[in-house]
């Protein structure tokens, strides 16, 4: 199948940014399943697994963006990764956060099972990510991690205030540096290797959001790194965390409690279970049978799906 995926920025990306890595990640397992990738995305772009077509970034913002005069003879399908109307091929879009109603186009995928309730989708496929790209580690060292925007959503404070309680130290990666009390090391936004360290050497990630999380990418990358997550069952949380991988809890004092049996769980089991689910190759799986779907029908049936199977 010959599958162009459209992204309106350069990719890959060097810091934050959690859609464009799955976008990279997507065309990286299609093209290891034997499908042929067009990558229509803005100029500079590499992806070694798919031929870019470079595009203008602010015209591919567009909901209504042509991309017609783009697509390469024989293009079976194309992906795009934010509302597109129909571009004369059959044609999908991943909702990657949240929008109105008003701004859904046909053919819509969501994140998660959650994310699509929410959101009136008739789909939805896990992201994944490339296990390779992850550090597997089994001895943890004395902290805790909260990695994310330090936005209230996020529950960054609920997690400085559930380390301190359990009397664990606290590492905070976020894009901003406020000033906390002893206990809390602040570290400021990373990305990459520094990135990849962190996850593999702390011996727990909070994530206790206090929103409904589409999906949540650093949940299995912190899995991927051998690393449990105690969270909230917001979200599609519940959906990722198991007892083997996390904990998940309602309040602040339910976490508290719960973070003593975080240190039991087996650091295999946790990279077993992203291995087993949500690697880049499960989430092509998922769409491939979309995209195929799609093709055959023009439009995706009306009911839910995980990762494209019903």
């Amino acid at each position: 199948m010959k599958v162009a995926l459209l992204y309106h920025g350069r990719l890959p990306v060097e810091r934050y940014g959690g859609t464009p890595r799955v976008v990279v990640w997507l065309a990286r397992g299609l093209a290891q399943l034997g499908h042929e990738v067009v990558l229509l995305a803005a100029p500079g772009s590499r992806v070694p697994e798919a031929r870019l077509v470079p595009v203008d970034p602010r015209e591919a913002e567009s909901i209504r963006f042509d991309v017609r005069p783009y697509l390469p003879p024989g293009t079976d399908v194309l992906h795009a990764h934010r509302p597109l109307e129909p571009a004369g091929v059959p044609t999908l879009w991943t909702l990657h956060g949240t929008a109105t109603r008003a701004e859904y186009p046909p053919n819509m995928v969501c994140l998660s099972a959650d994310h699509a309730r929410r959101s009136g989708a008739a789909a939805f496929v896990h992201n994944g990510l490339d296990p390779a790209e992850f550090r597997f580690n089994t001895i943890k060292e004395p902290f805790d991690l909260f990695l994310g925007r330090l936005h209230s959503a996020k529950g960054w404070h609920w997690a400085v205030e559930g380390a301190r309680r359990a009397g664990r130290r606290l590492v905070v990666a976020g894009g901003w540096r406020p000033v906390f009390r002893r206990g809390v090391r602040v570290v400021g936004q990373i990305a990459g290797d520094r990135k990849r360290d962190l996850l593999a050497r702390a011996a727990c990630l909070w994530m206790p959001a206090l929103w409904d999380e589409p999906f949540g990418l650093t949940l299995i990358e912190a899995m991927a790194s051998g690393t449990p997550v105690l969270g909230t069952r917001r979200g599609a949380l519940p959906e990722i965390v198991t007892a083997d991988t996390g904990a998940l809890g309602d309040t602040l004092d339910e976490l508290v409690a719960l973070r003593a049996s975080i240190g039991h769980l087996d650091p295999a089991a946790c990279r077993a279970h992203v291995e087993a689910r949500f690697t880049h190759r499960n989430m092509a799986e998922g769409y491939l049978s979309l995209y195929r779907e799609v093709i055959a029908e023009g439009k995706l049936r009306q009911q839910s799906t995980v990762n494209g199977q019903r």
